[in-house]
């Protein structure tokens, strides 16, 4: 276990964050989560971080914060965190996922708990996103309590496999095989770009809605550059190629697939209705509250920011696993977020399309039955998805 830990912890600050000597390094994490972090700053150091600045989370702090504090306690970024935020600016930063109680805050207010977001500290965030100026990665971290949620058993091993399968940690050479596997992706989305679509069509079960694409803005897969060309990879594990789409012209409806945690709670069942790019109606088995409160209470929260492709060459989705977190459901099958778009996308400044919000929230969308085609200029259909296989050559 210590072996592989390290494996993972040292994959993670290498390849995804790529963490540069001299840099300092920013670690969020869960204090379940505290094992990996521990490796994580380990090798950090071991890559010449100058200093590993570590912040623990605590899910029953936040939930009490919500449960009994003040509504002004809800939004509320306190100065020592803004300073922590800020500092991230030019330097690395790694979180660790993977909810330890996914349902924790199932029993309280959905709509207070949509409204729970520090906001300030969201603009710092959105605004380094913007700018592109942290080397930056989100990985899973194994616990008890999220197998549980994922096996209904605390089997930690059996979980570890999954990610370690998921993470390319089986192969001889990892680092190897993940460069081969960007390139695979950065491939798909140069051939995307290049198709210079103006809409993505989706078709499927409860699903029809037609996506307006923006001319200047390209697909990204595979990982990004800082704006000082540090590569890195934001999202590990990572199967999608995404773009962010002209925020005014979605129309349809499109239902969600798999379950998302969201804030505490699980959001079952969500379908969506749009007119002129906005959400005008929204349904879920569960956690609909949350959702109407995202886009009740957040400027534009209620326009997408995102569309990803993901077909099932993917690894995640070759587990077979429903994972309970976004990270890697979101590499399991395509998605769609609403919220924020990606300014970094876009050639030259980001067009008026180009969606701007303080939150950014993807959910799972495909399957084998889902359809999805790029409608070009002049109305010719391009197939992209069909049973989960690209089309495009």
């Amino acid at each position: 276990m210590d072996e592989r830990l390290e494996r993972y912890a040292e994959l993670v600050v290498r390849v995804g964050a790529n963490v540069q000597p001299g840099q300092e390094v920013f670690l969020q994490s869960a204090v379940e989560h505290r094992e990996l972090a521990r490796a994580l700053v380990r090798q950090a150091y071991r890559a010449g971080a100058s200093y590993v600045n570590v912040l623990y989370g605590d899910a029953h702090v936040r939930r009490a914060m919500i449960e009994l504090g003040p509504d002004a306690a809800l939004t509320y970024s306190p100065e020592w965190r803004k300073t922590f935020a800020t500092s991230t600016s030019g330097n690395a930063m790694i979180a660790t996922t993977g909810d330890p109680e996914p349902e924790l805050l199932a029993d309280l207010d959905g709509e207070r708990v949509g409204r729970a977001m520090p906001l300030e500290l969201v603009q710092i965030r959105m605004q380094q996103i913007r700018e592109d100026s942290v080397n930056w990665c989100g990985v899973g971290a194994p616990s008890e309590g999220w197998a549980t949620q994922v096996f209904g058993e605390p089997d930690v091993e059996r979980l570890w496999e999954k990610i370690a399968f998921c993470m390319r940690l089986d192969e001889p050479d990892p680092v190897a095989a993940w460069r081969d596997h960007v390139a695979r992706l950065k491939a798909r989305a140069a051939a995307l770009t290049d198709l210079r679509a103006d809409a993505l069509h989706y078709r499927g079960p409860g699903t029809g809605l037609t996506v307006g694409l923006l001319p200047d803005v390209r697909w990204l897969g595979g990982g990004g550059d800082t704006s000082t060309g540090i590569p890195y990879i934001a999202n590990m594990p990572t199967e999608e190629v995404f773009t962010s789409p002209d925020a005014g012209r979605t129309e349809g409806t499109i239902r969600s697939s798999l379950p998302l945690s969201l804030a505490g709670q699980m959001v079952r069942g969500l379908e969506l209705t749009f007119e002129q790019g906005r959400a005008v109606r929204v349904e879920a088995e569960s956690g609909a509250d949350l959702v109407r409160s995202h886009f009740a209470t957040i400027d534009n929260a209620d326009r997408l920011g995102e569309v990803a492709l993901v077909t099932k060459e993917s690894r995640v989705g070759q587990t077979g696993t429903l994972f309970y977190d976004t990270l890697f459901d979101e590499n399991a099958t395509c998605h769609i977020a609403y919220g924020a778009g990606f300014p970094f996308l876009a050639d030259g400044d980001p067009p008026d399309g180009l969606n701007s919000a303080g939150t950014h929230v993807d959910f799972m969308v495909g399957g084998p039955e889902l359809e999805v085609d790029a409608v070009l200029a002049d109305g010719t259909a391009v197939p992209l998805i069909r049973d989960e296989e690209w089309q495009l050559a």
